[in-house]
């Protein structure tokens, strides 16, 4: 398998957030360089030194960087995605700008070649008992039966490859009751909101902290011929913009959180003036190991915990508005 190196720059007090928000995504291995550890290298008198190599001294000035590898395939194209989410949302966080300029650079390929690259390995995925998930470039069988959400994530995440996304949909499917209002957090592609129109709920609302993702939300759904009036999209972080979360409205019927597990517990306080009484809400995106954490301060902000469906190394969850 082919990997590509993706270099992620930030300063001494990004890394412990940074990777925090890696490990969130399901990275667990990375390669940090600091400037700060070289320097405390340097002024350790317990050690003693004749010479230090020219490419280590560089160290001495470098920038802070943290990076990681992913594979060369679709799997790879949806973790930068989700990578890509994650320094915005960070950046968005970091209001005293301690933790660098949050940009990554690839190191082994072009990413205008990775973006094509990818494509060969969407091939069209039956998820649950009525979604068939494809994208534009490739065509269904002439005798399928299920449901066709058409999908084009660009460089928003959401194919419906990633764990998180397909239990996602396979809970969305079983609680969706038609003519439902449902609000999508964290659309990225949009891939959960049209998902729910296409299943029959009445009218969908995703939101997302990336401009773009937003754009290819409003792009997806047009793609699966969902009008304007039920399809509707806002642009911003919940967590602190009060004005975004009263134009995003209440009394949603079901509410969906793909995201990380830091950032549901952020808006763990949020999820309510969302959701009616008695309504639903799924969050995925969660490690396995973090899956108590995050429950619980959800159902501590007014919520009952349901189930949980897990697959491979993450966790999604349903939970009813009391």
């Amino acid at each position: 398998m082919n990997w590509v190196e993706v270099e992620i720059y930030t300063t001494s007090d990004g890394i412990e957030p940074l990777t925090g928000s890696l490990l969130g995504l399901g990275i667990g291995g990375f390669v940090i360089k600091d400037a700060a550890d070289f320097n405390e290298f340097l002024t350790d008198k317990s050690i003693n030194w004749d010479y230090i190599d020219d490419d280590l001294m560089g160290l001495k000035d470098c920038e802070t960087t943290v990076t990681i590898y992913l594979p060369e395939n679709l799997q790879g194209k949806e973790n930068l995605d989700a990578v890509r989410q994650e320094l915005k949302a960070l950046k968005s966080r970091d209001t005293a700008n301690a933790f660098g300029r949050l940009e990554y650079s690839l190191k082994n390929v072009r990413e205008e070649d990775w973006a094509n690259g990818w494509k060969k390995y969407f091939k069209p995925l039956k998820i649950g008992e009525k979604l068939l998930i494809k994208p534009s470039w490739e065509k269904a069988d002439e005798d399928e039966t299920r449901t066709i959400l058409e999908i084009d994530p660009a460089s928003s995440f959401g194919t419906g490859q990633h764990n998180t996304t397909r239990l996602c949909l396979e809970l969305l499917e079983q609680e969706l009751s038609a003519g439902d209002k449902v609000l999508d957090l964290g659309c990225g592609s949009g891939i959960l909101s049209i998902g729910a129109v296409l299943l029959g709920a009445q009218s969908a609302v995703a939101v997302d902290i990336d401009e773009n993702s937003v754009k290819i939300a409003r792009e997806n759904a047009a793609k699966n011929n969902i009008a304007d009036d039920r399809f509707t999209t806002f642009c911003g972080d919940i967590t602190s913009d009060p004005q975004l979360a009263e134009n995003i409205g209440n009394g949603y019927d079901l509410v969906c959180a793909n995201i990380v597990a830091d950032v549901l517990k952020a808006m763990s306080g949020l999820f309510k003036n969302f959701v009616r009484r008695g309504g639903k809400l799924i969050i995925s995106g969660i490690i396995n190991t973090r899956k108590d954490e995050v429950t619980d301060v959800i159902a501590a902000n007014g919520f009952r915990l349901e189930r949980v469906s897990e697959s491979e190394d993450w966790t999604a969850a349903v939970f009813t508005a009391v």
